[in-house]
């Protein structure tokens, strides 16, 4: 577990210090549905389903906290470089590359026991990581619409 919480740091870390390329109502914003949108997926999953948990069986505030500092640290760290400039198939890439580093992470935190699997399989969160990564790009587009049509009616 002590590995669990170093790597949470980690995340917490780099995310606090990488420079920003996104703006901190942006990040705000995509935080805040990331771990909406991720809670709620677990929400289902895990009580209504019983397809995977956090720790033991239950809702315990550590995993709570581990989680809200997970989705925010690994919302931030990859919408931040999203190569939004570049062309598909970079943007393709880099999705696909945040697919596999949260493969490896799931597969971490299921061998250190933080997360474990009853129905799941690792192959099911490897078909849906890219498709979470493109929801929070979606996002993403969206706030920064918003923001930019908030800023044209503050003009008028």
């Amino acid at each position: 577990m002590t590995l669990v919480y170093i790597s949470i740091f980690i995340l917490v870390f780099l995310s606090i210090i990488v420079p920003k390329r996104i703006s901190m109502i942006e990040i705000y914003a995509t935080s805040f549905f990331a771990y909406s949108f991720g809670i709620t997926t677990d929400i289902i999953l895990n009580f209504k389903y019983d397809w995977y948990g956090y720790g033991e069986e239950g809702a315990q505030i550590y995993t709570t906290i581990c989680l809200i500092l997970v989705y925010f640290s690994i919302n931030i760290l990859y919408l931040n470089f999203f190569p939004f400039s570049l062309k598909a198939l970079h943007k393709t890439l880099y999705i696909l590359l945040w697919t596999l580093l949260s493969i490896a992470y799931e597969a971490f935190i299921v061998h250190t026991h933080m997360f474990y699997y009853n129905e799941w399989k690792l192959w099911y969160s490897a078909i849906l990581y890219p498709i979470i990564f493109s929801i929070l790009i979606g996002n993403l587009i969206l706030v920064k619409k918003l923001l930019l049509k908030f800023k044209q009616n503050q003009m008028q």
